[in-house]
């Protein structure tokens, strides 16, 4: 009986060592995202999810400061989604000062601080102490189009509550925003074809963390039988295009974690990114 088991598994792991890298890689998300959904049904509070997700952020920017302070360089460094960062932070800090009568609202508004500061710093030491350094022509995206797009979005689709609008929009604003924040750093890399190590820490440690933010969303819809979508906005969508959003900023990380494990896995330092 044991060496038939053994056998299977066996046949199971030469199986999968068969399989294509991005195959594999695939596999391995379904299965963290399946076991996260299980520990979701075990764990009562899912704030423990928030609490990690963030934990990850924050040593993502710490391997980040460590870098701009340390090594003295910001090569490849997008300076346009820091600045988009700070934007998006802003606006938070701001809705949250607004809402102070909102439960738990104190903890949100300090993360969102730290995170503030930190990027604030980042693009300080970018824009005068290490502008020499950073390479410009590599940062192409068109901020301004990404900007005013949220906006009009956040104006169309937002939370519909007894508060006042413009609160409501705002929100909705950075959480678009935030959305789509990390795309010119991934553009950034892409035109200079290779990822800096650091650089790489940062943006997988931010896959990660929009990973479980998003766990978290699966696990309270499933719970609620898909009526949490829409538990604060009054029979709107608000919450189906918060979800997008959230998952348009998971499915954006996710093709550059593909890279980032993949070279991991061969133990390259830097890697080439698809043109």
């Amino acid at each position: 009986m044991g060496k038939k088991r053994g056998s299977e598994m066996n046949i199971l792991f030469g199986w999968l060592m068969k399989l294509s890298i991005k195959v594999k890689i695939f596999l391995g998300t379904l299965v963290a995202l399946c076991a996260l959904v299980a520990l979701g049904f075990t764990i009562k509070d899912h704030e423990y999810f928030f609490v990690v997700a963030e934990a990850v952020h924050l040593a993502g920017t710490i391997v980040l400061l460590y870098k701009l302070f340390t090594k003295k360089t910001c090569s490849g460094l997008s300076l346009k989604t820091q600045e988009i960062t700070a934007l998006y932070l802003s606006g938070r800090l701001i809705c949250g000062m607004l809402l102070r009568n909102v439960v738990g609202i104190y903890m949100y508004i300090m993360l969102d601080l730290v995170f503030l500061l930190s990027t604030l710093l980042t693009i300080w030491k970018i824009r005068f102490k290490l502008k020499s350094s950073y390479i410009k022509e590599l940062d192409t995206v068109r901020v301004p189009f990404m900007v005013v797009s949220c906006a009009i979005l956040a104006i169309i689709i937002h939370p519909r509550s007894s508060d006042f609008s413009f609160t409501n929009t705002l929100w909705a604003f950075c959480v678009y925003l935030e959305a789509i924040s990390v795309f010119p750093q991934l553009r950034f890399m892409q035109n200079a074809k290779m990822v800096e190590t650091f650089t790489g820490y940062y943006v997988f440690s931010l896959g990660i963390s929009r990973f479980l933010a998003l766990a978290q969303w699966i696990i309270q819809i499933y719970k609620t039988r898909g009526t949490y979508l829409f538990l604060l906005g009054s029979g709107n969508i608000w919450f189906l295009a918060a979800l997008l959003a959230e998952m348009v900023q998971s499915f954006i990380l996710a093709d550059f974690c593909y890279y980032y494990i993949k070279s991991f896995k061969q133990g390259q330092l830097l890697r080439k990114m698809p043109i």
